[in-house]
């Protein structure tokens, strides 16, 4: 599956903004999508997952609450809505796709297949 990510930008300390992936083929229910994010001079990280049915999500902690996870199949697309953003949201964001399942796996980038090509989100404070 291919995936193009878009919907960042610059905004201000709490603000919103909906980050959307796109994915190609008709694949895309067929697995778990995931949002990482990568702020300047840090290790990319986790940031939350949808199972395939939209029935389970996952999220850091450093977003639960803030941060929602959607999907919706017959589109192929999966969202992100960022709500009460904060400087240290600032970071790149990555959509991807996983065959893995479960809370241990969906939190691991190395068990992802598919990645977007990231989109930059400044929250200036």
């Amino acid at each position: 599956v291919q995936l193009q990510a878009s919907g960042g930008g610059l905004v201000q300390a709490g603000d919103s903004l909906t980050l959307t992936c796109a994915a190609s083929g008709r694949t895309f229910n067929m697995y778990v999508m995931g949002w990482f994010r990568q702020a300047p001079g840090k290790v990319r990280e986790f940031v939350a997952a949808r199972t395939r049915t939209g029935g389970q999500t996952y999220y850091s902690d450093s977003v639960k609450g803030r941060l929602t996870i959607s999907r919706d199949n017959a589109k192929n697309t999966v969202s992100l809505q960022m709500d009460s953003l904060k400087p240290e949201d600032t970071a790149v964001y990555y959509c991807a796709a996983t065959s893995f399942n479960g809370p241990t796996h969906v939190v691991n980038e190395d068990n992802y297949s598919s990645w977007g090509q990231g989109t930059l989100v400044t929250v200036s404070s």
